[in-house]
């Protein structure tokens, strides 16, 4: 693990809003949709590790918030941090970091190592953000960047039946069945190519991350992965 990064500390008044707000919507998931988690035993205790999930919609980060035993850290791309609305005011209430999406933006990754670097957990979206569509894009290698610098593990984390119309659903008498299933830690492979074979092994670690998540999807689910998973 890196250890050139500050330790990161999470203030007291943050950690007071973040369960006011866990209180508020792990119930919320409870009344609106059926919920079903599996796995939880395959989360490391006592130190830090990257958390990656398929995205497709807005409900997968408050999803596994709400259902992980600690407070992981999150990312949220500019335009959701600096939008108004109910999504905006969350992510700013919840203290997600933000981050300039496709572009390397060196205060965002000095706070991911920072936090790996405290002994804490991160949740990253290796699509780099929701699809829309419950078949998964192709992976952004800043995840392996990123893992390779921390040098921590990775815990897939496979959601099902989230989609942008869950609310309807609900609304029209077809409740949801919303599913979080735990990966087993895993290490990716170390990055010591230069160059163009860097950037390739960079672009393979990230592939490998949205493969073992979708090995615990569906097969529509598996998107661009279709036939490698």
């Amino acid at each position: 693990m890196s250890q050139d990064t500050p330790q990161f500390r999470v203030p007291l008044w943050l950690r007071l809003k973040r369960n006011f707000l866990k209180a508020l919507i792990k119930p919320l998931f409870h009344i609106l949709f059926t919920v079903e988690i599996s796995g939880q035993e395959n989360i490391p205790v006592g130190s830090s590790y990257v958390i990656a999930y398929n995205h497709v919609s807005i409900f997968e980060p408050p999803f596994v918030l709400a259902f992980w035993p600690e407070f992981p850290e999150a990312l949220a791309g500019h335009d959701v941090w600096d939008r108004g609305g109910l999504q905006g005011i969350m992510v700013k209430f919840f203290g997600a970091i933000p981050v300039k999406r496709g572009e390397y933006d060196r205060n965002s990754v000095e706070a991911m190592l920072s936090i790996l670097n405290s002994g804490k957990a991160l949740m990253i979206s290796p699509e780099g953000g929701r699809s829309h569509t419950i078949g998964m894009r192709k992976a952004n290698p800043g995840i392996a960047y990123l893992v390779d610098r921390a040098n921590v593990p990775v815990v897939p984390v496979a959601i099902i039946g989230t989609n942008d119309d869950a609310f309807k659903q609900t609304f029209n008498g077809n409740r949801p069945t919303f599913m979080l299933k735990i990966g087993k830690p895993f290490s990716l492979p170390p990055i010591t190519e230069k160059g163009a074979a860097r950037r390739a092994a960079r672009q393979r670690n990230a592939d490998r991350v949205l493969q073992e998540i979708g090995a615990m999807l569906p097969e529509e689910y598996h998107g661009v992965y279709s036939g490698k998973i």
